[in-house]
């Protein structure tokens, strides 16, 4: 036998992981025959546009590399005040670059800031080489991580996006799996905010190559891309009000038109959607367990986290749930007790997710049963 107990929130609650329904290409006018915008927490895309087709990505290959530096200094094999003295491959990196010389001397960090706000060429061979001994054996251990983040259109042959004549290639979708890993360590963003700054004891000076660092309120990152096959290309993210939004666009005809269609999408999801709590505004009621070593268990969301709303649905949300009214031990931890569905006021299902036991409660043994049988007797209970 079951309860139900239905929550109806009256006014908007803050997080969520709705799966949206991501906008046509049709619904939204950008430039960009590539894009794709997806929302940090949740991963839910809410625009796209040929998001699986493959191309070249430029210097937005640079947030494979960020990726890859940023992890190496938590994982703490690799420190900011480290110095990587730079190699000779590193020196013959064109494009964009702080001009190493061979031997030269840079902390990570300074090299890393390079990376992330002038997209510098050498710098990042130079923590490659740092990292993995050669710029290849880097190269492999940024496929590795592709794979493990679900980037199957990827193949890396290089750790700046130069052009190569290996294979370097990846989509819209797969930047956005990689930029969202990147941006949930936040120490990147004190790197990928900044606008103007400088390395060298202040003599050689750092723009941001990412406008919208400047010029777009919350913009957190992240990179800018350009070659003749590539074309313009901009993986921006920005943040309001606790809910942050990757943009991904490829091949712009121009410099300006990548950073319109990157503002017309996060403009777009700010305005359009918001985060609220998966979790009932309530705490759950324990639930009694007979002939447990405890009396009751607290039941808890299997998952939890945040659900992606429209603005317009988040003040009227209906948040169902079902639980047993009462549970026989053993109970195992994680054992499904009860199921909580989230729908719109009109009954749309947003979300389900089963409800579980939060922690195991064992049976009591004969003995245990008997002397408590007894006390209940005693005590005039029975």
């Amino acid at each position: 036998m079951k309860k139900i107990i239905a929550f109806i929130i009256a006014a908007a609650v803050l997080i969520g992981a709705l799966p949206a329904k991501a906008q046509t290409a049709y619904e939204l006018s950008i430039e960009a025959p590539y894009a794709i915008l997806m929302e940090k927490e949740t991963g839910t895309v809410l625009y796209e546009k040929s998001p699986h087709e493959r191309v070249a990505p430029a210097s937005v290959t640079k947030i494979m590399t960020m990726l890859l530096v940023v992890e190496a200094i938590e994982a703490g094999t690799l420190s900011l005040d480290d110095m990587v003295t730079a190699g000779v491959e590193a020196t013959k990196k064109g494009g964009s670059q702080i001009y190493l010389k061979e031997g030269e001397k840079m902390s990570v960090e300074d090299l890393l800031k390079s990376v992330a706000v002038s997209s510098a060429n050498d710098a990042a061979t130079a923590l490659a080489e740092h990292i993995a001994g050669t710029e290849g054996a880097f190269v492999a251990k940024m496929n590795e991580r592709a794979k493990e983040l679900g980037m199957e259109n990827t193949v890396f042959s290089n750790c700046t996006g130069l052009p190569t004549e290996g294979e370097h290639l990846t989509t819209a979708y797969d930047i956005a799996l990689m930029a969202r890993e990147l941006i949930s360590h936040d120490m990147i963003k004190e790197f990928t905010t900044i606008w103007i700054d400088s390395v060298r004891n202040g003599e050689f000076g750092l723009s941001n190559t990412n406008k919208l660092i400047r010029f777009y309120e919350g913009a957190t990152g992240l990179k800018t891309g350009y070659t003749e096959e590539a074309m313009y290309c901009l993986a921006a993210t920005a943040e309001r009000d606790g809910t942050e939004y990757i943009a991904v666009v490829m091949k712009a005809p121009s410099s300006d038109a990548r950073f319109e269609s990157a503002k017309t999408l996060l403009n777009y999801a700010f305005a359009t959607y918001t985060l609220i709590d998966i979790a009932p505004a309530e705490v759950l009621p324990p639930i009694p367990v007979s002939l447990g070593e405890v009396q009751y268990v607290q039941p808890v969301l299997s998952e939890g986290g945040k659900l992606l709303v429209e603005k317009t649905e988040a003040s009227s949300v209906v948040r169902k749930t079902e639980l047993e009214e009462s549970l026989t031990a053993p109970v195992e931890a994680g054992q499904v007790i009860g199921r909580l569905t989230i729908e719109t006021a009109g009954g749309e299902l947003l979300h389900e997710e089963n409800i579980v036991a939060g922690d195991s409660v064992d049976r009591l043994g004969w003995f245990e049963i008997f002397t408590d049988y007894l006390s209940l007797i005693f005590t005039g209970h029975l």
